[in-house]
């Protein structure tokens, strides 16, 4: 067998399973497990101790006073970040269109001609 065939046979799957340890290592300490133990099982045991890893830590908890999309106690903001400097404009309608704030009796913006009204 050529090198290189065998370079990439041995050297891609070996580069992933150090990438996969690598990320255990570093993401261990963050939910209060072991980086070497959990680092060596997604090692040893190829794409299992990875999964592993990932069902056994625990969820991170969330405080929303530190999410910066929140929105805080304004409902209307709350998801949707807008930068100062387009606060106050108007907002968008479909496919990019300046929004009918006072038309809002018809909701949908049919061609001219069609009226599904009389149907």
């Amino acid at each position: 067998m050529q090198p290189l065939v065998v370079a990439i046979l041995v050297g891609v799957p070996l580069a992933w399973l150090v990438g996969f340890a690598a990320y255990v290592y570093v993401d261990a300490p963050r939910h209060g497990m072991n980086r070497r133990k959990w680092a060596l099982i997604a090692f040893v045991v190829p794409l299992f101790g990875l999964f592993a890893y990932l069902f056994e830590r625990d969820e991170q908890s969330y405080d929303p006073s530190e999410d910066p999309y929140a929105g805080g106690s304004d409902a209307r903001k709350a998801g949707l970040a807008v930068h100062e400097r387009r606060r106050g404009e108007r907002s968008l309608g479909p496919a990019g269109t300046e929004a009918d704030e006072e038309d809002d009796e018809d909701e949908w913006d049919d061609p001219p001609g069609v009226d599904l009204d009389d149907s």
